[in-house]
């Protein structure tokens, strides 16, 4: 009998490091890919002030600064961010168990785990709810930020409602558990380490019969770690991985005022060159083979991005808040920040390697499994359109409602830069405006010996 059930836990023990084994594998390698994706980005350097930097992501990564302007679901999203933070030491014990064979091994600290395990219930319920009502919020309320606009397709939607029914489910897997172990211990007479407030509600939910309650405890014991597995190697494909981006994200985030523009080296260069006749502009940059790499002006593609950009696109919540604060948006004009970056998401997996084992973000909906990568499908045209570019303000609005730091006006003005520098594509006020600059040194039609003119129209002459 004792040969028997040792084999039989040798062989779950074993199905279950297998099994976990291939979730954490499956999840490098995803990674790994995103990674190429980001990096196929222009070379950035931002290893500047890093005390600073740690102090972002400690105030809006971990502290959620910048999801309290709105206070219902910046409360809602702290339940759920804290019940993921504390749940995960439990899920660090479920694996031990489960690779040792071991029963609630992190028992033996006492009142320590008996204080996470209540806390651990309690958020645990708390997700629940933030979740039942997160999914009110979208789909009977419809909040506008959240329903609304042409990128808001099939795809986001779907995925934010698996992503919220995913989580309900996996507390309810281990409440599950706790209250089938909570009843088979108080059946057989003996005490199980930890504290359960919650599920001591319910300790006669499930009935009194120790072989039902062995199968339901097991089947939430693993039903909960193949979930969290299964959900771990979903986030590549969905807008839940800015649990993990988000960290990155804001710590390499600008740290310059948000209304300083960066300028492009080329044309710095150029113009000390034409003011200092003596000024020697560094020597072009060239490839492995000598030859002068082409330099672009703006952005056309994902690869004219740096890859901080493309780490944007990655990190996005599509929460809508940029948005939603847009003033060209709230005015009808095609701009949406959020579709700048979905877009740019979109146009980065299309080109590179797409990480995502499950369906593709858009590709889907259009009843293929890959969009044809071609030039005319670039990033400007082929995804993002002029009007939409030139409805921008650049208030940095947007800039400032990220609650991860994701900076769209630098996206936006280097598409811009293109138009502009590349195609002398620029609308025409602005293209009268550039002569002007050229001409009379001034954005005003005037010749230079005329610029003073109105203070003489203005001088009246003393009587005395």
């Amino acid at each position: 009998m004792y040969n028997e059930q040792f084999m039989a836990i040798g062989l779950e023990n074993i199905i279950f490091l297998l099994v976990a084994a291939l979730g954490i594998g499956l999840f490098v390698w995803q990674i790994s890919r995103i990674r190429k994706n980001v990096l196929m980005g222009r070379d950035l350097v931002l290893a500047d002030n890093p005390s600073e930097r740690l102090n972002k992501v400690l105030l809006v990564a971990f502290g959620q600064q910048k999801m309290f302007k709105r206070m219902i679901p910046a409360v809602l999203h702290l339940f759920v961010y804290i019940g993921f933070l504390v749940i995960n030491i439990e899920v660090i014990e479920i694996l031990i168990d489960g690779i040792f064979g071991t029963h609630r091994i992190l028992g033996f600290a006492g009142v320590l785990y008996s204080g996470l395990m209540a806390i651990n219930e309690i958020l645990a319920l708390l997700v629940i709810v933030a979740c039942a009502i997160f999914l009110w919020r979208r789909n009977v309320k419809k909040v506008p930020r959240l329903a609304y606009g042409v990128e808001m397709r099939a795809w986001p939607e779907l995925d934010a409602n698996i992503i919220l029914v995913t989580e309900i489910v996996l507390m309810l897997a281990l409440f599950a558990f706790n209250i089938s172990d909570l009843k088979l211990a108080q059946l057989q007479g003996h005490q199980v380490a930890g504290s359960f407030p919650v599920s001591h509600f319910f300790v006669n939910a499930l009935g009194s019969d120790p072989e039902t309650l062995h199968v339901i405890g097991r089947v939430g014991w693993w039903f909960h770690i193949l979930g969290i597995l299964a959900f771990m190697n979903y986030l590549p494909s969905s807008k839940h991985f800015h649990i993990i981006m988000a960290f990155p994200n804001v710590y390499f985030s600008k740290l310059l005022p948000k209304g300083k523009f960066t300028t492009n080296p080329a044309i710095t260069h150029e113009i000390k060159a034409m003011l200092d006749p003596a000024y020697q502009p560094p020597a072009p940059e060239t490839d492995a083979d000598g030859n002068p790499i082409l330099q672009r002006f703006g952005a056309k593609d994902v690869e004219d991005l740096t890859w901080k950009q493309l780490m944007d696109s990655y990190t996005c919540t599509e929460c809508g808040r940029c948005t939603a604060v847009c003033p060209a948006n709230i005015t009808g004009k095609l701009l949406s920040p959020r579709k700048i970056v979905m877009d740019t998401r979109d146009r980065m997996e299309e080109k590179g390697e797409h990480p995502a084992i499950f369906a593709p973000n858009h590709y889907k909906e259009l009843g293929i499994d890959r969009v044809p990568v071609t030039e005319e499908n670039t990033l400007l045209r082929g995804y993002v359109t002029p009007e939409e570019l030139w409805a921008c303000t650049t208030c940095n609005a947007c800039v400032e409602a990220c609650p991860v730091n994701i900076d769209q006006l630098s996206t936006i003005m280097d598409l811009r830069r293109f138009l502009v520098l590349e195609e002398s594509a620029a609308p025409a006020a602005l293209n009268a405006m550039f002569s002007n600059i050229e001409n009379n040194g001034a954005p005003w039609a005037f010749s230079p010996s005329d610029r003073f003119n109105w203070a003489e129209d203005l001088y009246v002459p003393s009587k005395n």
